[in-house]
């Protein structure tokens, strides 16, 4: 009988990207996770769920790929028997639910989630050969302006505590490691220029660690390390 404990403690987005790789039961490129879900694996949450042996990253080409270990599905079968993650709100909470229903009726059926979930030669994608992903072009695949941007939001809505609340640019910068560097400062530059951002360098610079000063973006004549969006 699998309890609570032993399942870890996981993000919200931790949650979501167990699940995604477990329903399409094979591995998974970030584009293709941000095309299928709205979201990439970077980061501390990748760096977690490879550390506790969930996931399996192959970080020899980008963009980066990922896949359920053993453990993994383990886990993901079992995740509807922990608590959800207050910080999921309503969203994770109905997706334990359904977890939980999909669990006790696949439990009836006597039918494995592996079993299940595989994927057959209608649904899989085409040429199961080595993972091909998205036709090795990831620089070659430029992202336009108003997409970076977009990348941008969506990382700050994951990342802030509230609208408006300040982020710092080396948490949205992990979040966002598969894009383009200058790509992601042109972004930050232009959106400066947007009525609800704000892009400011931190005043003590003795709290600055070196990861965040890696992370600054350069606007005007100075490195900027804080990013706010919404109301002041």
């Amino acid at each position: 009988m699998t309890s609570p404990a032993d399942v870890p403690h996981l993000t919200p987005n931790q949650i979501n990207a167990l699940v995604v790789l477990m329903v399409e039961a094979r591995r998974l490129s970030n584009v293709e996770l941000r095309e299928l879900a709205g979201f990439t694996l970077t980061g501390q949450d990748n760096k977690k769920l490879v550390d506790l042996g969930l996931v399996d990253t192959d970080r020899t080409h980008r963009p980066f790929a990922h896949e359920l270990t053993e453990e993994g599905w383990r886990v993901a079968r079992q995740l509807h028997t922990a608590t959800p993650p207050k910080q999921g709100g309503s969203t994770t909470r109905s997706l334990f639910v359904v977890l939980s229903n999909l669990h006790r009726s696949l439990d009836r059926l006597r039918v494995s989630h592996g079993d299940f979930f595989k994927q057959t030669g209608a649904t899989a994608p085409a040429a199961s050969a080595p993972p091909q992903e998205a036709p090795a072009t990831p620089a070659a695949a430029p992202v336009s302006a108003a997409e970076v941007e977009a990348l941008v939001r969506s990382a700050y809505r994951d990342l802030a505590t509230a609208p408006g609340a300040w982020v710092g640019l080396a948490d949205v910068r992990d979040r966002l490691a598969d894009t383009d560097r200058a790509a992601l400062d042109a972004a930050l530059r232009a959106m400066v220029g947007r009525e609800d951002v704000r892009i400011i360098p931190v005043a003590n610079t003795k709290s600055l660690t070196a990861r965040d000063r890696a992370a600054a973006v350069r606007i005007g004549n100075e490195d900027n390390h804080a990013l706010a969006i919404g109301p002041a």
